[in-house]
């Protein structure tokens, strides 16, 4: 018996969903089943305790399943399901648009609400490009982005994304074009941020000169590559593209799905790395993974420039949103999120044991196979060696073995990545450490 047959699941309904992001043939001959989570762990159809090392999908902080935001979303289902969200509002999303606000960096005081990191990316390239046709520079309409990068799984998301397995299926998506990533072999083992590699960032001004700024809307970039395991700028890079895009009159956009709200060590990417964009996209820790929902935080001069153009009072000024935009029970959720972080000090507990998992993820450097380790805050990626000429056999090997001793590992490309529970003990970490060099050992100690 299967572990999807000891969750009750039959073949049929195995078979009838088609997963996200998931090698289906090898899962649904052997698949894994989740059917609770607490705290740090999830729990298998075996009733086995796995240890999260990436908080859910970098979503769940704060620990799984927490009865504050549990209550929170009860009370809010039976006071308020649902309201429509255009052309009426409920005082929730206001309030939780405020408290982000009072959050964000300086100059950032608006917020529009999404459902996810996705529609996040593609509200805040709309937004930009439509600022610009209300400013009369209707040709800056092109999106500049990363090779690396990560912004979704959407028309804009795969047009701006840099990860090519992201990108082949599909056809040609929406204008753009890529920045070089910033990983480079003389960084490899880096702690943090690579010292050297700032000048990367002047390959910028040359992508300007190919399409002129004045056809140039905004770059957008992680602070940190997430999905493609972890790939820290070097001190001084993300200082560069502010200076470049504030020069040349373009929009900088952070998309901080992961790295905002704790993982960074503070509450956005932008407050740790000291560089403000124009616009930041968030998502995944706003309510802790309990329900969808992201958002994109702006500037008062973008905001303006809609509504002192609007026409008449009635009138739409941004045709754009979703029927879930801040949905009443997602806004609940997140404030009782963010209640979470602060009055239990997590994001300044990342910070302060980021140091620890740092020591703790690069004592693997000389074990088999591992050809490089990056980290910063409670996120770290581990590069391995291609297997039989495949880079993505080994992280696909070395994750399920993981996940048979007990442990949790994402696997993406050629990489294994840790996005840690705000809340992990120090024998938890060594505990991740520990299985991941016994998991490469024990499949191929050559």
């Amino acid at each position: 018996m299967n572990q999807a047959e000891r969750a009750g699941l039959t073949q049929r309904q195995l078979d009838s969903y088609w997963m996200p992001y998931t090698g289906n043939r090898e899962f649904k001959s052997d698949p894994r089943i989740i059917t609770a989570a607490s705290g740090n762990y999830l729990t298998d159809a075996d009733g086995r305790q796995i240890l999260d090392s990436l908080s859910g999908l970098w979503t769940c902080g704060a620990g799984h399943s927490r009865p504050e935001i549990a209550e929170a979303v009860f009370k809010q289902l039976n006071k308020l399901d649902y309201a429509p969200g255009f052309q009426f509002g409920h005082p929730l999303a206001f309030q939780l648009s405020e408290r982000i606000c009072d959050l964000a960096p300086e100059g950032l005081n608006r917020v529009c609400l999404t459902n996810s990191g996705s529609e996040a990316a593609d509200t805040a390239t709309k937004i930009a490009r439509a600022y610009w046709r209300q400013s009369g520079q209707a040709s800056k309409t092109k999106i500049l982005a990363r090779q690396k990068g990560y912004h979704g799984a959407s028309w804009g998301g795969i047009s701006f994304g840099g990860i090519p397995a992201n990108r082949k299926l599909w056809g040609q998506g929406l204008e753009t074009d890529l920045l070089n990533h910033t990983w480079r072999s003389e960084s490899v083992f880096s702690k943090g941020m690579p010292e050297h590699g700032a000048e990367l960032a002047d390959e910028l001004e040359s992508l300007i000169a190919l399409h002129d700024a004045s056809n140039i809307a905004a770059v957008i970039v992680e602070p940190f590559s997430g999905s493609a395991g972890v790939i820290v700028p070097p001190k001084g890079y993300l200082q560069r593209l502010r200076e470049i895009c504030t020069k040349h009159n373009i929009l900088l956009i952070f998309d901080e799905v992961i790295t905002g709200l704790g993982r960074s060590g503070a509450y956005w990417g932008a407050e740790a790395f000291g560089v403000t964009p124009d616009i930041i996209t968030f998502a995944k820790q706003i309510t802790n993974g309990a329900v969808p929902l992201g958002g994109v935080l702006l500037g008062e001069e973008i905001y303006d420039a809609f509504m002192t153009k609007g026409g008449a009072p009635h009138s739409v000024e941004l045709p754009h949103g979703f029927t879930y935009s801040g949905h009443p029970v997602a806004c609940a959720a997140a404030m009782a999120t963010l209640d979470i972080l602060e009055s239990e000090q997590l994001i300044e507990r990342v910070a302060d044991k980021a140091p620890e998992f740092e020591s703790k993820i690069h004592s693997l450097r000389g074990i088999n196979h591992i050809v490089d380790i990056r980290n910063f805050g409670f996120a770290a990626g581990i590069t391995l060696a291609a297997k039989a000429g495949d880079p993505t056999l080994r992280p696909y090997e070395v994750a399920l073995e993981c996940w048979r001793r007990g442990v949790y590992v994402r696997w993406g490309g050629d990489t294994l990545q840790f996005g840690l529970p705000f809340k992990i003990e120090s024998d938890e970490m060594d505990r991740i450490v520990s299985t991941v060099a016994e998991s490469i050992e024990a499949l191929d100690p050559a």
